[in-house]
């Protein structure tokens, strides 16, 4: 992944994206206004910070890539399945303060971007060069189970007519298989959904480890999904950079992805 310095903030972009020339990017924690222990761009209320500072966290973000707040869309994450496809004419509908239930945003409407929020689930991004369409998939260990990714690139061959060989993905920082410990019922539920190769035992830790990063690329190639580029980042090991559920508790911010046609 390719790093960018803007305006005091600090976010990672794709390089497969940035030869397509996608606006995207995967926030780290740096660059905005919130307190400990949110510090500092905390994008989401869920954990008790304040709405005033997770939307100025949100604005700047959207300033360095240039996109606009009232062309933006996300949804309240459940670790489902769903996929909400973002029509310009509906973008009403999917504001934080009433945004649908749903784990993955599609979209061909130019200058709308879609973001979604992080604290060591896996951020997947999606680019369809042919079809001009993105996507954005919020995806723990839930979501590989009950199929999101395979979901979300589904809703685009329907809504979009996209051919999932032309597809481009990206897998972002997420918790990483030297730190996902899971129980054995977890473990065996993303075998069975990805493939036994995303979760391992562990004899020296005597416990099963579960890799969310190969199961989303099994599952990509699982629909026709070719070309994949995987961060490989474990924010669970660097939350000097990013935020982490596993690695520092309940109060802890979240991280944003965000990703446009322009």
């Amino acid at each position: 992944m390719h790093r960018v310095f803007d305006c005091g903030l600090v976010y990672d972009q794709f390089e497969i994206f940035r030869a397509a020339g996608i606006v995207h990017g995967i926030f780290t924690r740096h660059g905005g206004v919130s307190t400990t222990p949110w510090a500092t761009l905390n994008m989401s209320t869920s954990t008790g910070d304040s709405l005033e500072a997770v939307c100025e966290n949100y604005r700047r973000a959207l300033r360095v890539l240039g996109l606009r707040e009232d062309r933006s869309a996300t949804t309240w994450m459940v670790h489902g399945n769903a996929v909400c496809v973002v029509e310009p004419e509906a973008l009403a509908n999917f504001r934080r303060d009433r945004a649908p239930q749903a784990d993955a945003l599609v979209t061909r409407a130019r200058g709308v971007s879609l973001s979604l929020r992080f604290a060591d689930c896996l951020p997947v991004l999606l680019f369809d060069p042919v079809r001009g369409a993105v996507g954005l998939i919020h995806a723990g260990w839930r979501g590989v189970v009950n199929g999101v990714v395979q979901a979300t690139v589904l809703t685009m061959q329907r809504a979009f007519g996209s051919r999932p060989a032309d597809i481009l993905a990206g897998i972002g920082p997420s918790i990483g298989p030297t730190q996902y410990q899971v129980g054995a019922d977890v473990a065996g539920q993303i075998a069975r959904a990805s493939t036994c190769a995303a979760v391992r035992w562990d004899e020296q830790r005597h416990g099963w480890f579960a890799d969310l990063w190969q199961a989303a690329a099994h599952q990509l190639r699982q629909v026709g999904v070719t070309e994949i580029e995987i961060a490989g980042v474990c924010t669970a090991s660097h939350t000097s950079d990013w935020f982490s559920h596993r690695a520092e508790g309940e109060r802890t911010g979240r991280f944003g992805a965000m990703i446009a046609l322009q």
